[in-house]
């Protein structure tokens, strides 16, 4: 479709792009595969199907859980959302070297989960996890507990729950802080409904470098006439922000790739803003900034 020039500001969000974690687990494969042309990860190392795509071009092989346990004496990636302790068993067991790139603040989190989990045992007590089932951080997670963690992805997950008995709270570290202290009050209210005084600790295990890109993309996105937020669509993370962006501007878009952008979109003279998940690469956003300031209608 020929397009013509329109005249349009574009900014990118400062604060949008890769967190610590995914930069240090992008760059550990980036440094083998300067010298190796192959290398297996363990799951997505990112949710971002472009840069998967990209480092899958310079020899980043991805493989599930069933295909890691066939292989043996090689080198196989762990990506920054952490893994359960039987990976690391099976690793050992297979002679497979692991090049761990689980992000600092889910290892210490795991390690709390798994001292928490010893302690509340003792109590008769439960873990609770609020996370997304299945998600890769969650199942690294109740892996600590030998899967016996309670996983809780909103309020009427809280049925599964034994509200007499103690319970020890920990989160998704990519989980929103109002959705975590929602969970708090309803858990509180649960328990003086039926009047107990069970114990109740609550272990406030969100990463602040996500949970603070809520309050900046609010106001990221008061400042522009139309926001493109772009982000994997696997990417949890991605999802909790966009909805964020589309709560305070209605004229916000989800986006993968540059070739999702619709022109139907934008107005003469509107003021763009382009921000991304913490599994975004600035490259892309870049990428697509380039493409909107060559808008022709």
């Amino acid at each position: 479709m020929p397009f013509k020039r329109i005249n349009m500001k574009v900014n990118i969000d400062k604060n949008s792009g890769f967190c610590f974690g995914v930069v240090n687990a992008i760059q550990s494969a980036e440094n083998i595969l300067k010298t190796n042309d192959h290398l297996y990860c363990l799951g997505d190392i990112v949710h971002n199907n472009m840069e998967v795509e990209r480092l899958n071009k310079l020899g980043l092989e991805i493989i599930d859980h069933e295909r890691f346990k066939t292989l043996k004496n090689v080198p196989v990636l762990i990506r920054a959302h952490g893994e359960p302790p039987e990976t690391y068993q099976i690793a050992l067991k297979n002679n497979i070297e692991l090049v761990d790139a689980s992000c600092p603040v889910v290892l210490r989190l795991q390690n709390n989960v798994r001292q928490g989990y010893e302690k509340i045992k003792k109590k008769d007590g439960q873990v609770v996890i609020f996370g997304k089932q299945g998600h890769a951080e969650v199942v690294g997670l109740a892996g600590q507990t030998s899967n016996n963690a309670i996983i809780v992805s909103n309020k009427k997950d809280l049925e599964k729950v034994d509200f007499t008995k103690p319970i020890n709270l920990y989160s998704q570290t990519t989980k929103g802080m109002e959705g975590f202290k929602e969970l708090i009050v309803e858990i509180k209210n649960k328990q003086k409904e039926i009047g107990t005084d069970a114990e109740f600790i609550i272990n406030d295990t969100i990463c602040r470098q996500v949970s603070n890109r809520a309050p900046q993309l609010r106001e990221f996105s008061k400042e522009h006439d139309i926001i493109i937020f772009v982000s994997g669509k696997k990417s949890s993370n991605g999802k909790y922000l966009y909805s964020i962006c589309k709560e305070v501007n209605p004229r916000t878009y989800f986006v993968s790739e540059p070739s999702e952008i619709d022109t139907s979109w934008f107005k003469k003279n509107d003021n763009v803003g382009v921000c991304g998940a913490t599994s975004t690469p600035r490259w892309l956003m870049d990428k697509i900034t380039i493409l909107i300031r060559e808008i022709k209608l």
